[in-house]
């Protein structure tokens, strides 16, 4: 396992992300505990000491599902990172009464690394109200020592990030951005790893493999890599595009099953960066990528429970993309076709809840009404 250096302290390279965990049935809310224990047991004998999770990931369970599993094991054996849940602006007067039941579902004392959450155009205003005590509150409890290292994630735009860092800039001690190369342009992703570093914050990396987009790629992407590392795996790539990025200290993965955490481990085994004409052959794959019509969900389920028609946002916002990626075709007419007409996209209503809470800031009911078109 590489390890990278942080305030004097090892951290691996590879964390464990706990936002995708092993599901049954493809619910998002009963994660197989059994599954994820086999992963955790796997990655701490493998070197991996870095675990992240969340208050709302798999419908506010995988925060007491990873604190049990990380229970077996000796404090000092993990460093564990959870977020203040800032996506939901109803949660902004709740910081106190948010954190310490964290703590209580994560079993600890501590967090070693904390978050405010998802910092973008939705949110920033309260983020930086001092009327909430959010920033006031967890600088507390690093004081205390039940924080001890305070950080952010950010989707929101550059603009956005450089706000927050000119407010708090000077205790933030690191920043998970979205960072793969598909999104080294798509979402400024370059200009924030640099803005990042003007104020010397190393950067954490989530989606990595864009939700599963770059776990593998159109036929003729992939000979293109094959021929240039023949033994490469197609992920390996995404990781290989991140060691060859400057400021990279940790890399998240949500990996949703035993083989997913095998490869990558395999992968985060030594560092490969690319050289110029690999680097230029990724970005070329990722221009082609771009120039079809795609939006960017990376299926964090944030949308679905708040949805009054309970549909499954994430699924329906695949397929549209595999439509759209494809032109046509028949997989998004005929998934569709096996569900009940309440959970199609014709069911959306158009209230915009759901784009009230998207990481992505997806106008999702535009895209609904768009697939209907499209497949009507």
């Amino acid at each position: 396992m590489v390890y990278k250096e942080f305030q004097n302290t090892k951290l691996s390279a590879l964390g464990m992300g706990a936002m995708r965990l092993p599901v049954i049935d493809g619910d998002d809310s009963r994660i197989d505990k059994e599954a994820a224990k086999q992963m955790v047991a796997y990655a701490m004998e493998h070197g991996v000491n870095y675990y992240d999770t969340a208050w709302g990931y798999h419908s506010g369970r995988s925060e007491s599902v990873m604190g049990g599993l990380l229970s077996e094991y000796p404090r000092e054996r993990f460093y564990l990172a959870t977020k203040f849940p800032g996506y939901d602006l109803s949660n902004m007067g709740k910081v106190r009464e948010i954190f310490e039941r964290q703590l209580e579902k994560c079993r600890v004392d501590y967090f070693d690394f904390y978050l405010f959450h998802n910092v973008c155009e939705m949110n920033i205003d309260a983020y930086l109200n001092p009327e909430y005590g959010i920033y006031d509150y967890l600088t507390e409890q690093k004081k205390n020592g039940r924080i001890r290292h305070l950080g952010f994630s950010a989707h929101g735009s550059y603009d956005v990030m450089k706000r927050f860092l000119e407010a708090y800039g000077p205790q933030m001690e690191f920043c998970q951005i979205q960072l793969n190369y598909l999104d080294w342009s798509f979402q400024d992703a370059k200009a924030k790893t640099e803005l990042l570093k003007e104020y010397h914050i190393p950067i954490w990396v989530m989606e990595p493999l864009r939700g599963g987009r770059l776990a593998s790629l159109p036929e003729e992407h992939e000979h293109t890599l094959k021929s240039l590392r023949p033994d490469e795996p197609v992920p390996a790539w995404a990781f290989r595009f991140l060691q060859s990025v400057g400021g990279v200290t940790v890399t998240l993965s949500g990996m949703s099953s035993l083989e997913q955490m095998e490869e990558n481990i395999r992968t985060f085994e030594d560092e490969r960066p690319l050289n110029e004409k690999e680097m230029g052959a990724l970005l070329h794959i990722a221009d082609e990528m771009l120039g079809r019509k795609t939006l960017p969900c990376t299926s964090c389920h944030y949308c679905v429970s708040h949805c009054p028609k309970g549909l499954n946002i994430p699924e329906l916002l695949s397929l549209y993309n595999e439509h759209c990626f494809t032109e046509g075709g028949f997989l998004a007419p005929m998934a569709l076709s096996a569900l009940p007409d309440e959970k199609k996209p014709s069911a959306c209503i158009g209230c915009r809840s759901c784009e009230a809470v998207c990481p992505q800031q997806i106008k999702i009911s535009e895209a609904m009404a768009d697939f209907v078109k499209k497949i009507s």
